[in-house]
């Protein structure tokens, strides 16, 4: 069956855009394939690590292709083999055709999948010690996504989502009991106190890049409660998604929302747009005193409201166990990773890579152990925030 495939692999954007556009418009995969997602992440972030793009296109004998895989190769002393754009999609992986499990047999992919290993290896731009391929949901579409064939484990995280129907009222007294909504309608009539509130989706340029630079904030201050890194101060973060929401070509991934309260913009959100789904990708709310009432889980109830009225068929919450995902979800997508050694000097990170994933897969499916690797953290984080607020002098201005 393979050899009825032909394989071509690109290792420039340029060269297959045409295609890959075409063939996203039908294919099964998610907004994190889409041509200009990757192409907007690679332009700002993968050109920085000197990611060098391994762009796997299958052909059918009739010329039209089958699959794509957006793949990649990473330095370092251990070359990776990963998705493109792996960090920051919550899913990865390929863009399948409508008939392709049809045409491919799980051993049928596996052989298919040695096959395109040993090509890439031919290659010295893409030649490779381990392969990495993480966050992979169990289903692309409607078809079984091919790599769990492969040697997969469980990630540490799953992904949630909920199917939208009928109107928003009919969908919000079905997902939540009398005594929440109640709860709900207090805490926004509490809102109100600081004015009124309002949904705002803002269209133009400036507004938009205002409201990202406002989540960017909040995000921030909420990195440093938990004691993690602030991922938008890596370079090209911050300008990456700048570029994706205000950018004419691709705006039309892009679903930029906040909620304001009187002159407060007390959450904002990000969230992306493709084949009928709605991705919640990130938001924040204000940690001042309207956070006592709820900002952020009443902005996400406009959220849905909204993606109702706009037609959509699916709110994704993607990847994350949060309990507020669980109690709007009615569908768990279980995600999973592939790892394994390429050459010699892979084997030594595969195991140590292996060993990482299921110890926090451990620490995260264990409540008890969980709530105590985050306590840990957050103190870890404050404490090492403070030291460097007391060793800079902006640091001494701004904790004034």
């Amino acid at each position: 069956m393979c050899s009825a495939i032909e394989i071509a692999i690109y290792d420039e954007f340029a060269a297959v855009e045409e295609e890959w556009r075409r063939f996203e418009g039908s294919a099964d995969c998610t907004v994190f394939q889409a041509f200009d997602w990757l192409s907007t992440w690679h332009r700002h972030i993968g050109r920085r690590q000197c990611v060098n793009p391994a762009i796997v296109l299958g052909r059918r004998a009739d010329g039209e292709p089958l699959f794509l895989l957006p793949l990649a190769v990473t330095p370092g002393f251990a070359r990776r083999l990963t998705w493109l754009g792996c960090d920051l999609c919550d899913y990865n992986a390929p863009l399948l055709g409508a008939d392709f499990s049809a045409e491919l047999t799980a051993e049928g992919f596996r052989g298919l999948w040695h096959e395109i290993r040993g090509l890439l290896q031919q290659r010295l731009v893409h030649r490779h010690d381990l392969v990495e391929l993480t966050k992979m949901p169990e289903t692309v579409g409607a078809q079984v996504n091919p790599f769990v064939h492969l040697d997969v484990g469980l990630n540490p995280s799953g992904a949630h989502l909920t199917q939208l129907q009928g109107t928003w009222p009919e969908f919000y007294q079905a997902k939540r009991s009398s005594a929440t909504r109640r709860r709900d309608r207090t805490k926004r009539k509490r809102l109100g106190q600081w004015g009124e509130v309002r949904f705002v989706a803002p269209h133009q340029r400036d507004d938009i890049a205002r409201t990202l630079e406002t989540l960017f904030e909040q995000k921030a201050k909420a990195f440093a409660r938990m004691g993690v890194p602030d991922i938008f101060a890596r370079p090209g973060y911050r300008d990456f998604f700048l570029d994706l929401a205000t950018n004419p070509r691709t705006c039309h991934l892009v679903h930029v929302s906040r909620l304001d309260v009187g002159s407060i913009w007390a959450a904002v959100n990000l969230g992306l747009m493709f084949h009928g789904n709605y991705y919640h990708v990130l938001a924040s709310y204000d940690g001042g005193e309207v956070a006592r009432f709820g900002p952020g889980a009443a902005h996400l109830r406009d959220l849905l409201c909204h993606a109702i009225e706009s037609r959509f068929r699916r709110f994704d919450f993607t990847i994350g166990d949060e309990r507020y995902k669980l109690e709007w979800s009615d569908t768990t997508l279980n995600l999973y990773d592939h790892v394994a050694p390429a050459t010699v000097r892979g084997w030594p990170l595969a195991m140590l890579v292996l060993a990482g994933f299921r110890l926090k897969r451990a620490i995260k499916q264990n409540p008890l152990f969980w709530n105590l690797f985050s306590r840990l953290r957050m103190a870890f984080g404050s404490k090492s925030s403070s030291l460097a607020r007391t060793a800079s002098p902006q640091g001494r201005l701004d904790e004034r």
